[in-house]
């Protein structure tokens, strides 16, 4: 391509636009020269082009899968989290809820995956709903996506240091009977985590994919050596297996049918997440393979793993009533009763302490790279600001902006523990309903919006008949449980056990219908950069193909006297 016919579409095609010839035909070139996002450089660097800075390729499949399970950090979360469906269902919806919310979740997961590997770019089932709705529709659509996908980021980067709070002052209370939890003292150990999570991500970036190497086997090797510790010092005075797989404890004052579903947010709660690795295809090579193989590799981890660790976890416990109700938590309460050692818990208790370091900083790395990319696109205010990435490849605005909002929720916290326990909540709802909305655009439109003329074939597909198997498992799994997580988790409703993740669910949607109203119905035109960015996403497949096919496309539409139809858009 040279620089006069690039000029020359200039002339001819709109300047600027989500689908630009102009962007296009520049980016290629750049790509071509070795100075594009999709171009490896051995010196780690970002690429700087003029103003555009294209982020350096710090992450392979290993540091990918690292990431995903490091945010998603299954086990630990679902341990954590006993509380919530030990009352809710007892073993059976700690045990057997775990296989609905693997297949729920592994549909969704696959169903986004060839997506993604279509469509490789970096704010994910945000661009993907621009790019699969009709050309009208698409502003709107993708800008309420991209609200509740921005929204849920920011609240489940907020877990880390949340959950992290509470392992840690349990450990306090379990060596100190007499210590009593004061919400501050979470409060310190969350700041502590969240700015942690803010430095690696603005001064250790190149640290970032050994860190995330580290996390996955970590966690791992935590969950087996504690397995093997809870087992071997509570034998032979095991629990039955009809404790463990049959049991039924329903608290809640809700009947069994509902009780057992509203269970599920705590299998769900650590299964959800995966789309992380796909707000880093502008730093992983061959995004259309690894983004997709990641994802399901994640979530095909979580839950294997935390299915065997709260079975034998379960297998140790004695008395169930008193691991609900104990200051030290679920979790370590139960590795104390199967351990009677307080030294041995705490010692366990070690591993998710610092898993959730790990996962602190994954869900902030992955949460500012989705609230830089939409910044790009002006879906935020004060987008200019936020969409700046240093020559590092590191969006420090959007770290830093990420990093204060999870700061005001723990100060939320202060004031009222339902509060903040609404916004956590609330990150599975909004996460949920975003990746609902590119799956159920495709289901609507036909399968056919995945297989576009002016991209290569797809490598990689469900099929005709395991797609849509996948896509309306995977949406009725989301919607059922979608309904049911905004429910009060006991009855009576009172004050303070009233779910107020309805009400946050409610504030986000007017946020973004008001900012659609007054800012983005005028300025918001989607994916800015959205041609491009596939272009490039798929150079790595058959660069000489697309460059060919954009030339046919080219030559045909000025023999026919029209602009050049968009590259990614199928209506």
């Amino acid at each position: 391509m040279s620089e006069g016919s690039s000029s020359n579409s200039t002339a001819q095609y709109p300047a600027k636009g989500p689908y630009s010839t102009q962007a296009v035909q520049e980016s290629i070139q750049r790509e071509q020269i070795g100075l594009g996002p999709y171009a490896s450089r051995p010196d780690g660097q970002a690429q700087v082009v003029g103003d555009i800075v294209a982020p350096p390729k710090h992450f392979r499949l290993l540091s990918l899968v690292g990431l995903a399970y490091a945010i998603l950090n299954s086990w630990t979360a679902m341990a954590a989290s006993l509380s919530i469906a030990l009352p809710s269902g007892g073993p059976t919806a700690v045990i057997w809820g775990i296989v609905p919310s693997f297949i729920g979740n592994l549909a969704m997961a696959a169903s986004m995956a060839e997506i993604c590997h279509v469509y490789p770019t970096s704010v994910g089932q945000y661009h993907w709903a621009a790019i699969l709705s009709p050309a009208h529709m698409a502003p709107a659509i993708s800008w309420i996506c991209g609200w509740f996908a921005v929204a849920g980021w920011w609240a489940l980067t907020a877990t880390a240091g949340s959950l992290a709070g509470s392992l840690i002052t349990g450990v306090i209370a379990l060596l100190h009977p007499n210590y009593e939890v004061e919400r501050w003292h979470i409060f310190l150990i969350y700041i502590a985590y969240s700015l942690g999570a803010c430095a690696l991500n603005i001064f250790g970036l190149r640290l970032l994919p050994k860190i995330n190497q580290t996390a996955i086997f970590w966690s791992l090797t935590g969950a087996v050596i504690i397995i093997i510790v809870c087992l071997s010092t509570a034998s032979p005075d095991f629990q039955s297996g009809d404790f463990v797989f049959k049991t039924y404890i329903n608290e809640t004052g809700w009947n069994d049918g509902v009780a057992w579903i509203l269970g599920l947010l705590q299998s769900s709660f650590g299964l959800t997440g995966y789309d992380a690795v796909s707000h880093m295809v502008e730093e992983m090579p061959n995004p259309h393979l690894n983004a997709p193989k990641t994802m399901i590799l994640a979530v095909c981890i979580g839950a294997s793993s935390s299915f065997i660790f709260l079975i034998c976890l379960l297998f140790g416990i004695k008395d169930v009533s008193v691991v609900n109700e104990s200051a030290a938590g679920a979790l370590l309460e139960s590795m104390y009763q199967a351990t009677q050692s307080k030294a041995g818990a705490v010692c366990l208790q070690i591993f998710p302490i610092i898993a959730m370091a790990f996962t602190a900083q994954g869900l902030l790395t992955a949460s500012s790279r989705m609230s830089y990319a939409f910044a790009r696109d002006r879906g935020l205010p004060f987008s200019r600001v936020f969409a700046i990435m240093n020559r590092n490849g590191v969006p420090i605005p959007s770290v830093i902006l990420t990093t204060s909002l999870v700061v005001i929720f723990g100060c939320i916290y202060l004031g009222s523990s339902a509060a903040l326990n609404a916004i956590l909540s609330s990150s599975v709802v909004f996460l949920n309903i975003s990746y609902s909305i590119p799956i159920l655009l495709v289901v609507i439109r036909g399968r056919h919006i995945l297989r576009p003329p002016s991209l290569p074939a797809p490598t990689w597909t469900l099929g005709p008949v395991l797609g849509p198997i996948c896509n309306f498992v995977g949406l009725a799994f989301t919607l059922l449980t979608t309904v049911f997580f905004l429910f009060p988790p006991d009855l009576p409703v009172t004050g303070e056990n009233m779910n107020y993740a309805v009400a946050v669910l409610a504030l986000v949607f007017i946020i973004s219908v008001i900012t659609w109203i007054v800012d983005g119905r005028n300025n918001f035109i989607g994916p800015r950069d959205l041609g491009a960015l596939l272009e490039l996403a798929r150079s790595e497949v058959d660069r000489d193909a697309i460059n060919l096919h954009s030339h046919h496309a080219h030559t045909t539409n000025v023999e026919k006297g029209h602009g050049e139809v968009p590259a990614a858009r199928i209506d």
